[in-house]
């Protein structure tokens, strides 16, 4: 895989509470102000259940297919192509980024860590674990691709005692977590920390987490995420080149880019990639599998991680299959080896002998929270294509065909527009550094 590499800015001392900059009132009008002026208050839990039918290609559905594949070419770009609505997921792609943070517990106990080698285990630990809540149903579907300039924000509330340490006392262990409660605080000590972090004064009974995604770019199509915690002192920012193509009866996604955790209670970066994705048996009964080897890494500690997805061998062997490595560079030690399935069972086996299972099919999941569609901005992600939405949900592909092909012509339209009048594009929430795109009020920039 090929690396973007953004420009980081050195660490400086963060403080608890970030100030919204002047970015977010430029573009896009009819949007909601910036994520740092939401009212959590606001925000509902999410009840939408877009499960995927875990059904094959249909017999009318193949010959499209069939069509479609007569006029590709092995190693064709995708990005032009037009694909045929049935295949779509009922989400965007900025949405399931989001549903990458499925477990926050486990993002925020990363800078728990008492050492450098804990906080980098459970960070793996972590990032094993993220990937399985990002794919709806068995069958291999495609979410939308986001238009130029949309967005998709949410956060979750985090209760405080499910924040702790991963590792099990015993020699063996399970991922066992106390029930999840509701979370509490006084209303106005919600509104007063400016939509997240938890606030400064400790009231509720949980952590914030917020999540901004946006589509900084059309061509080539780049997307840049960001999510913190501002009462734990970090944060995640990445970006993300999805670069698609046709592989003959698969297709192949690489996600170009990088994304780096801050934990600057410890000042530390954690710079990772992410594995590419593959849409297989695209003509029977399509399925995705990961692939390719993934790495994160902390200059300053001195640790570093290999993370391998496997595909399934043409004859015989396991689906889903990944294995990791964790070492300290410096002196070659292996202090933690993993292996199992990313969408099942991970079996932890770390240097004092200690041994941990989790099952990623009984993680609990936290629903995120989002605003109503009503009180949402015409370029939010559930807003932008929710008509698109309820005709696949109603099984009326011609329709959600027609709605898709409206937000195309005027995205190819507001390009036009841009072109004559000779105006740039400039995204609302994140800012072009070096080859990679970074929030514009990042927490480790924060005075």
């Amino acid at each position: 895989m090929v690396d973007m590499k953004s420009s980081r800015t050195p660490n400086k001392p963060a403080v608890v509470a970030c100030q919204p900059s002047n970015q977010g009132q430029q573009q896009q009008q009819g949007q909601a102000s910036s994520p740092e002026a939401l009212d959590p208050s606001e925000e509902t839990t999410d009840t939408e259940d877009n499960e995927e039918e875990d059904l094959g290609v249909l017999d009318d559905q193949r010959s499209i297919i069939l069509h479609l594949l007569s006029q590709l070419k092995l190693g064709m770009d995708l990005t032009r192509v037009v694909l045929p609505t049935f295949i779509l997921e009922k989400r965007s792609l900025l949405e399931m980024y989001a549903n990458f943070m499925a477990h926050p517990d486990m993002f925020l106990s990363i800078t728990s860590g008492s050492t450098p080698e804990e906080r980098i285990v459970r960070f793996v630990e972590y990032y094993l674990t993220a990937f399985h809540e990002g794919r709806k149903g068995a069958v291999a579907k495609k979410p939308y691709n986001p238009i130029l300039g949309e967005n998709f924000r949410c956060s979750w509330d985090v209760p405080r005692e499910r924040v702790r340490p991963l590792r099990a006392n015993s020699s063996t262990g399970s991922n066992s977590a106390p029930p999840a409660t509701a979370c509490s605080a006084p209303a106005s000590s919600q509104r007063g920390t400016e939509g997240g972090g938890g606030g400064g004064g400790g009231n509720s009974d949980c952590y914030r987490v917020r999540f901004v995604a946006e589509q900084v770019s059309h061509h080539p199509p780049v997307s840049g995420f960001y999510c913190e915690c501002k009462e734990r002192r970090m944060c995640v920012n990445t970006h993300v080149w999805t670069k698609s193509k046709f592989m003959g009866m698969s297709v192949g996604v690489s996600m170009v880019g990088e994304g780096v955790l801050y934990l600057l209670e410890h000042d530390e970066e954690y710079v990772f990639t992410l594995p590419c994705a593959y849409a297989r048996s695209i003509l029977t009964v399509p399925w995705v599998e990961l692939g390719g080897k993934v790495t994160i890494s902390c200059a300053k500690s001195g640790y570093s991680a290999t993370v391998t997805f496997h595909t399934k061998p043409f004859y015989g062997g396991k689906v889903h299959r990944v294995t990791a490595e964790v070492k300290h560079n410096h002196t070659g030690t292996i202090v933690c080896k993993a292996q199992g399935e990313w969408n099942g069972t991970l079996e932890f086996t770390y240097s004092s002998g200690e041994t941990k299972v989790i099952d990623t099919s009984k993680l609990p999941i936290m629903k995120k929270k989002i605003r109503p569609l009503e009180k949402q901005g015409q370029y939010e992600s559930r807003h932008l294509w929710q008509h698109v939405t309820a005709s696949l949900k109603a099984g009326s592909m011609e329709a959600a065909t027609e709605h898709k092909h409206r937000l195309e012509e005027r995205q190819r339209s507001e390009g036009k527009q841009r072109a004559a009048t000779k105006t740039p594009w400039k995204p609302k929430y994140f800012v072009k550094e070096g080859e990679g795109w970074v929030y514009h009020n990042p927490l480790w920039k924060a005075h």
